[in-house]
């Protein structure tokens, strides 16, 4: 079983955003980067089915500029065989995204690529299904769960009230959100195997984008609370606000 796994880097989620001077992107100075937390989800999924089956490879690829080589040197120290950096500057362009690594897949030989279900920073949800189309490959997304019996990927897909049974024919993409596959940590052992692993670096293709960012702006602040009263003789009052004002009855 070869696994590919289309990892993104993007700021830690527990880090300040602070807009630069163009006013349209993010101050990248003194700011963490890190695997999109969903897509280390993908990993594990990946990395449980090759220690499972005994053998197979598991290759983690990331379509970015140089810095993304930490990244992926993450996905190393995770456990995964070998890397692939495509080297170019992504946008907010999921299609233009899902070209370039589409084009890389079609030369890579593949039982599964796995995609975490969306990326943190732009929550987009798409590029895993839009490469799954052109490629020509079934897809499942919002997978929790996952095993491969027969040359078929059964996934369970949590729903509301239920869990949903979906199988798909291999070769296919799955994208993986929480569930059954809880990221392991890096050990120090895989951290140093991780420098020794291979790390290919080679050009994406060029896929011009059509999404520009024309600004960003901070959340608005929250209003002030008020006090509208204290006890049973508050309740009319907040009644009508509840009504006239914030029009939520």
């Amino acid at each position: 079983m070869n696994v590919i796994v289309c990892i993104k880097r993007v700021p830690d989620t527990e880090t300040r955003i602070r807009i630069d001077e163009s006013g349209s992107d993010i101050e990248a100075t003194g700011v963490k980067y890190i695997i999109s937390p969903y897509d280390e989800f993908a990993i594990e999924a990946a990395l449980r089915m090759k220690e499972a089956a005994g053998q197979g490879e598991v290759v983690v690829v990331s379509f970015g500029e140089s810095a993304a080589r930490e990244t992926l040197r993450t996905g190393l120290a995770m456990g995964a065989d070998r890397a692939v950096l495509l080297e170019g500057a992504p946008g907010m362009d999921g299609l233009a995204t899902a070209k370039v690594l589409a084009a890389h897949l079609e030369e890579s030989a593949s039982d599964l690529v796995l995609f975490g279900v969306k990326a943190a920073d732009d929550d987009q949800q798409q590029v895993g299904p839009m490469v799954a189309t052109l490629l020509d490959r079934p897809c499942v997304t919002g997978v929790a769960s996952f095993e491969i019996t027969d040359g078929m990927a059964r996934c369970h897909r949590e729903i509301e009230g239920g869990v949903e049974v979906v199988e798909v024919a291999l070769p296919a993409v799955l994208s993986i959100t929480k569930g059954a596959f809880e990221p392991r940590y890096a050990s120090l052992k895989g951290i140093m195997a991780a420098k020794r692993k291979p790390l290919e670096e080679k050009d994406a293709v060029t896929v011009p984008s059509r999404v520009r960012i024309l600004g960003l702006s901070e959340p608005p602040a929250r209003a002030a609370g008020r006090i509208v009263g204290e006890g049973p003789d508050a309740v009319p009052e907040l009644v009508r606000i509840l009504r006239e004002e914030a029009k939520v009855l």
